[in-house]
Formats: structure tokens, sequence, C-alpha cells
């Protein structure tokens, strides 16, 4: 078939090598503009690589965008990855019209961090979603859905990496043959059951030591590797990642305050939570420095006893000199 190619980054990449791959004709490739100092887009990369005509439009919207994918006459567009808004003008140009990946199973996690919050709220699945893309935000038909496990000590990037990418490369092929061929269905959104969630920036990445053990464990795999959950010592933001749970059985298995560090052993630290101790293995400080959590409690001085969570110390106040009566006299 022939297509153009909608997306960027790595997901955008490997999507256009799978159809390059089986022998599918690229006409174009759109991706967005790269920001200054910003690392190069490997869609772009690839796209210049293999001498495709590309398009870094700052915008989908409008004349320019509609010109360029009516020009390319393909088949159907596919979108992977995308963050620019591509209004209906744009994706009912190709014959077949366009289709767009989303990494969970919607109508539910409709927005941009849709593979974070299932792990944050501490699901048991997820999975993707191939549909049509309309000018709602991931309110368009499905094509194709594929579910995936949660596990218990799964994070962020074990779902995405080792599941929803691959599997999304896959499905975009599949979901790709359908429409063509004419086999596909078209199912509406059930709204009743569809939810929205925002970014997972550092705002929600905060961990709050008094929350339960549940509650911590999973912000920090669902913020693993990106944003990071973090906290602070003395005022230094760390993130935290590789997280173990340890569930208290018995008062005698709490041992601190929240907060608290419980124990430092040769390769991560405890941490004293409500409803056991969390054992953490890696640790980032603001400086970029990633570090075992024995690593960096050493570097810090942090024993058992020693709070996270804490803000810099409060500088100390210079003390006036106590003036006596006879000094007056003798001035």
């Amino acid at each position: 078939m022939r297509i153009a190619i909608i997306g960027q980054q790595a997901f955008g990449k490997s999507v256009l090598d799978a159809f390059l791959a089986r022998g599918d004709e690229v006409a174009g490739v759109f991706c967005a503009p790269e920001k200054p100092g910003s690392r190069p887009d490997p869609l772009r990369v690839a796209a210049e690589e293999h001498g495709l005509k590309l398009f870094q439009l700052p915008s989908l919207k409008g004349e320019a965008a509609e010109t360029a994918l009516r020009e390319l006459d393909v088949e159907l567009a596919v979108m992977a990855y995308v963050l620019q808004f591509a209004p209906q003008a744009f994706v009912n140009i190709p014959k077949h019209g366009t289709i767009q990946y989303h990494p969970s199973l919607l109508p539910k996690y409709r927005g941009p961090s849709s593979i974070n919050w299932p792990l944050i709220k501490g699901d048991g699945q997820t999975g993707l979603t191939i549909f049509r893309p309309t000018d709602g935000l991931d309110e368009g038909p499905v094509l194709l859905q594929v579910t995936v496990g949660i596990g218990p000590e799964d994070t962020l990037g074990s779902v995405y990496f080792d599941r929803l990418f691959p599997l999304g490369v896959q499905a975009m092929l599949d979901a790709a043959d359908l429409v063509v061929s004419g086999r596909h269905q078209e199912i509406p959104q059930d709204e009743a059951q569809a939810s929205y969630e925002g970014w997972c920036k550092d705002a929600e990445a905060r961990i709050n030591w008094n929350s339960h053990i549940d509650t911590i464990h999973n912000l920090i795999r669902g913020c693993d590797p990106a944003p990071g959950a973090w906290t602070t010592v003395d005022g230094e933001k760390i993130r935290l990642f590789e997280v173990r749970k340890h569930v208290a059985r018995k008062f005698a298995d709490v041992v601190g305050k929240p907060g608290e560090i419980s124990w430092v052993g040769e390769k991560s630290l405890q941490v004293t939570v409500q409803g056991g101790n969390l054992e953490i293995f890696k640790v980032r400080t603001d400086s970029g420095a990633k570090l075992s959590g024995a690593e960096f409690a050493k570097s810090k001085g942090l024993l058992a006893g020693s709070r996270l969570g804490t803000e810099a110390p409060a500088p100390k106040l210079a003390v006036a000199a106590k003036i006596e009566p006879k000094d007056v006299a003798d001035a």
C-alpha cells in the first residue's frame, strides 16, 4: 500500500521501518519540528536516510499541511505518536482516511500520560488502541485493541518498551491491512466508560511519605523512568527508581516513622511507610548522577532514622553582640 507516516521519536521510526520492511511504499513523512538543542528526532533522521519526502510543519492545521498530504496521493495516513493536533480536513484526505495509535484501552485513559496512570492507580492491565482520529482528543471509533497485563513489579518502562511498543508497531500494520482491504469494523467508544487524565509531571510525581505503601509503590513504578517520582533530602530533589515492596505483617515489622530510613544495606536502602517498608535500589540526584540506594545514603551520611522529604536547613542568623551599660559609658 502507499501510505504517509505522521509521528515522531523512536516509536514513529519503528513504525516507518516496519512498513518499509514488508515492502509498503511510504510516500512521505510528517514530523514535528525539533526544538533548538534537543536530540535529533529518530523518525526525521530515518526519513532522510531513506530519501523520503519529509515535512516538518509547525502545525498540521491549515493549507500547507493539507496540500502536502493531498499531493502525496496516499491510500492511508498512519499516525504513530503524534502530539500535534490533526483536524478532520487533514486526516480525511487519504483514500482510506487515517489511523492512530494510543497506548491505553480506550475509552479509558484518554490523554497524554496514558501509560503512567494505570500503574499509578494500581491497575492489573492496560493495552493499546488503534482508532480513527477525530477532533475530540482520543475520542474516535476503535479499529483494533490489544490487552496486556501489568505485573506487581512492572514499571512504566517495562510495560511500554517490552509490550506496548512492539505490540503497537504490529497493531499498526494489522489495522492498516484491515482498513485498506475493507475488512475493518469501526466501534464507537462508550462514553460512559471514558476517562481523561492530563500530564503526569513533577507536580504529580512528588511522594507523600504519609501515604499508604501501595500508593507510594505504584507512584514510583508509574513514574519509572519518567518523570521519576521524587522527594527531597535537605532541600535537594532526588528521584527514586527500582522499588520493592515489603508489607508489614505485624507491629514488630514497622521500624520508625513514615519517611524515615529504616535500614541501609549493600545495594539499597529501606524507608518506613504506612503498611511496611519500601526498598529503593536506584536514586538519581539533581545533578543527574544515578546511584544505588546504598551509595546515595553513604554520600549524604544518611543512617537508620534519617528522614526523607526534608527541606534545606534554615541559615543560621548572626547573633548581635550584647551591649553592656558600661560600654555606652566608655563611649
